[in-house]
């Protein structure tokens, strides 16, 4: 029974309703005519997925919506915010010429060579998002420098401005604990989960950006798509062959 209840809810959450307030378990009794018991259920699984938060003597409530980012290609988390109906907006820590020598490595550039660092925080709706670091050539960056970031993207400003399209590279991501100062930037709890991302993108085969950023994990997630054609091979013969794994 909580399943049913819990599928009519979801059906009731995208067609926009409870934009004011969620029903209290009572009245999700007297709606469903189900137990109390099934109306909790049902409730305690929105709030596993995210949807919903329960405080103690005032209810529940629906949370901002989670922003998923499909994977495989590169992206920007401010035209992803835009797209989802967001206002994206960043707080521009800094944005100097630097000497970094990790970054410089990964950059594959000399040790010594300049840098263009911009750290930013992004909001969503004027709620914190993201902590982005990013480390670019300072020999076709430097244009880079006299930017207002608080409302445009990085690639398109660096497409505009360089002449540099960012479209290939790598990232990895892993969840991580937030330090300290992360937490009180993103206005999270110590203990909130959040992905821990490193990213380097590359043009025409140079690389031209390396970044670390630290994003919330109960506002994002991740998404990757396969079609059959995808599936691999190898595995497939081996479990006609009657192997397993």
């Amino acid at each position: 029974m909580w399943a049913q209840v819990l599928d009519d809810l979801r059906r009731r959450l995208a067609d926009g309703d409870f934009a004011d307030r969620f029903p209290t378990d009572q009245e999700l009794v007297a709606s469903y005519g189900v137990s109390r018991h099934t109306a909790r259920e049902a409730v305690r699984r929105l709030q596993g997925e995210g949807i919903l938060q329960r405080e103690r003597g005032r209810g529940s409530f629906l949370r901002a919506g989670v922003v998923e980012q499909p994977l495989g290609s590169i992206y920007s988390l401010y035209r992803s915010l835009e797209e989802h109906g967001l206002v994206a907006r960043s707080v521009v820590r800094e944005l100097a010429t630097v000497v970094e020598p990790t970054a410089a490595r990964m950059l594959d550039e000399r040790s010594d060579a300049p840098l263009v660092y911009l750290s930013r925080l992004r909001l969503a709706d004027d709620e914190p998002m993201a902590l982005d670091e990013s480390w670019l050539p300072a020999s076709i960056a430097a244009p880079l420098l006299g930017v207002d970031f608080r409302h445009t993207a990085l690639y398109v400003e660096l497409a505009q401005r360089c002449g540099v399209r960012a479209s290939t590279g790598w990232e990895r991501i892993v969840p991580a604990l937030p330090t300290p100062s992360q937490a009180a930037l993103l206005d999270v709890a110590c203990d909130q989960p959040l992905f821990a991302i490193e990213r380097l993108a590359t043009a025409n085969g140079r690389a031209v950006e390396w970044r670390r950023s630290v994003v919330r994990g109960d506002r994002y997630a991740f998404v990757a798509k396969w079609s059959g054609a995808e599936v691999d091979t190898q595995l497939i013969a081996s479990a006609v062959g009657g192997h397993h794994g």
